[in-house]
């Protein structure tokens, strides 16, 4: 236990030394190697063996003893050589909701003609190893996750890639502190109440124009007790939700998500309710704005302004 608490408290010292990069080539400054546990316990055997060789003069007992002697050590020059070399790519992740894991893509790139074998990668400190091999002169790409605990723009965590080939009795490592950041959007509220009545536009006029397509602009979720007639079915189709028509006397309405209308009193709630909002406004396909208390955002639709929206929460 205490072995690994000083483990940690090491290897947090030495990624705190390290600087952030989304690219780096691996070589003997930045790849460290120790005996593991296998490794010292052959240590230990063999110095047995050398031993009872001694006392009880057995010629054989010396050539086991310096042949698996010989070939502990020449592993290890074999071992740091499966990193030294090998250059690491960051691939800029995408952004999640808080809640969800984040995969982080890094790509392997070997330029030697042989191949490298048992490489692990992982996030530091933890134990989830993705183990994979880079083909001579190729590359491959690895994914690993984490999970964010806060909303916002974060940093990646410290990653840790190592290999024991090919004994296992050599631990070969490196640290690695990845420069990029990833955007976490607030978790979406899951029984979000329905979306808040619209406003009426600037121009105070009724908008009753329909879509080339025939699908209505002024739409909204379905309603107990609305009538069949102003069910939407095309865009019911598209969506699995069914979606009633608004009436010509509101189709003069704006949608805006307002974070003082929410209903909610804390911050975080907010703005949760506020994302649930959006992925539901965009699901319907209808035109909304989004008011925060330092940022409004006209009204609009389509993927472009959905992720505004999402970004101006996660930031907010």
């Amino acid at each position: 236990m205490k072995t690994g608490f000083l483990h940690g408290r090491f290897e947090r010292w030495l990624a705190n030394r390290l600087p952030q990069c989304d690219h780096t080539t691996l070589t003997q400054r930045n790849v460290f190697i120790l005996p593991t546990q296998v490794g010292l316990m052959l240590a230990a055997t063999l110095l047995v063996l050398l031993v009872a060789s001694i006392n009880y003069q057995l010629n054989l007992g010396y050539l086991l003893t310096f042949l698996l002697a010989g070939c502990a050590l020449a592993s290890m020059p074999v071992s740091h050589a499966t990193l030294r070399g090998l250059e690491l790519n960051l691939v800029t992740p995408e952004p999640v909701f808080a809640g969800n894991s984040a995969a982080i893509n890094v790509t392997l790139q070997n330029q030697r003609r042989s191949g490298r074998f048992g490489i692990g990668l992982a996030v530091a400190n933890s134990k989830q190893w993705v183990w994979t091999d880079v083909p001579a002169q190729g590359s491959i790409t690895v994914q690993v996750a984490f999970k964010p605990v806060y909303r916002g723009l974060q940093r990646l965590p410290t990653l840790t890639l190592e290999t024991r080939f090919p004994l296992g009795t050599f631990r070969v490592w490196t640290l690695w502190r990845p420069d990029a950041r990833v955007l976490v959007y607030p978790t979406p509220e899951f029984s979000a109440p329905p979306l808040p009545p619209g406003e009426p536009n600037a121009s105070g006029a009724a908008e009753t124009k329909a879509r080339n397509s025939g699908d209505f602009d002024g739409v909204r979720a379905y309603r107990r007790g609305d009538p069949l007639k102003l069910i939407v079915w095309k865009k019911a189709v598209k969506t699995d939700q069914l979606i009633s028509r608004e009436t010509e006397q509101v189709q003069g309405l704006e949608l805006w998500l307002d974070q003082r209308q929410t209903g909610a009193t804390e911050p975080e709630l907010q703005l949760s309710r506020l994302c649930a909002w959006v992925l539901q406004a965009d699901k319907l396909s209808l035109n909304y704005g989004l008011r925060l208390a330092t940022l409004e955002i006209k009204p609009g639709s389509g993927q472009e302004h959905k992720q505004r929206c999402l970004e101006a929460l996660a930031l907010c």
